[in-house]
């Protein structure tokens, strides 16, 4: 089990590294393309790249008898990446992917109400924390919340929807079609309107976006791989490094520097969401 951990690490702190490298290479493309022209190329290059993954099922696996719930996964992961990347665009990075990991704060009231899975008390003085951090981080001014921030932060309540939506969804089906209709009909879905406010991309973005697609697609796969060698709430824990990685390309690239209230509401955030994974992961079958 130590050999399975330490693997499970790599694999967790490769990924984490992975997501937040898509995430400085979206916010290089963001300053140049709209941002539904990049939420549809990052979806389409995503789609491109796992396509070949996704059919060695054949097209008989890929047949669903819950073509609604896959609409309904679909929409909310669309809607939180349109929020993610348009915060991406406009907030320090580090933020930016802070607020999208805010999701285990509400993943334990959305599984409530949605399957009926009555989330531990154990767990309500950490998502405190949490709501404290992330008040920190958005930094009310005068009693007003930064539109942008709020925007950021609907991304981690809609990936958290997304997130209860695959758990209803495997009871039934595979993860390999799960994964099929969410870049299918995220790819569909977010033509649209890319097509509406298309501008010709430059070199750069067109490049950008290709990593921006490649680095998305390693770090499911990497993220994939340390969830099957160790357990989840320590994988769940170690995804966080994201947020520090994320930071050093803000730095890097944007010379972005966070100030006190960012880091501290950060580190509660961090804290309050890898105790609530952990309490999620050992809570008794009688609460």
């Amino acid at each position: 089990m130590r050999q399975n951990l330490q693997h499970g690490a790599v694999y967790a702190v490769a990924g984490a590294a992975a997501f937040a490298t898509m995430g400085a290479l979206v916010k290089l493309a963001a300053a140049e393309l709209p941002n539904p022209m990049v939420v549809f190329l990052r979806n389409a290059f995503g789609l491109l790249i796992l396509l070949p993954w996704l059919l060695q099922p054949g097209l008989e696996g890929l047949a669903t008898r819950r073509p609604w719930a896959h609409l309904l996964r679909a929409a909310a992961g669309l809607t939180a990446m349109y929020c993610f990347f348009f915060a991406i665009s406009r907030m320090q990075l580090a933020n930016a992917v802070l607020l999208n990991y805010s999701q285990p704060l509400f993943i334990p009231f959305i599984a409530w109400l949605w399957l009926g899975e009555r989330p531990a008390r154990r767990i309500a003085p950490a998502v405190l924390i949490g709501f404290v951090g992330v008040a920190l981080i958005l930094k009310p001014d005068a009693g007003l919340v930064s539109p942008v921030g709020l925007i950021g932060l609907a991304a981690g309540v809609l990936a958290a929807v997304a997130m209860v939506a695959i758990r209803a969804l495997s009871s039934t089906e595979p993860a390999t079609r799960i994964v099929f209709y969410f870049t299918t009909l995220g790819t569909l879905i977010s033509l649209g309107p890319a097509v509406y406010l298309w501008q010709s991309p430059s070199p750069g973005a067109w490049l950008a976006m290709l990593g921006a697609g490649g680095f998305a697609t390693l770090g499911q796969i990497l993220l994939t791989r340390a969830y099957s060698v160790a357990p989840a709430a320590h994988v769940g824990s170690l995804i966080y490094a994201a947020v520090i990685f994320a930071g050093l390309w803000g730095w890097w690239i944007w010379a972005e520097i966070p100030d006190l209230f960012s880091l501290a509401g950060t580190v509660l955030v961090v804290a309050a969401a890898c105790l609530v994974v952990f309490a999620r992961r050992s809570q008794p079958a009688e609460e």
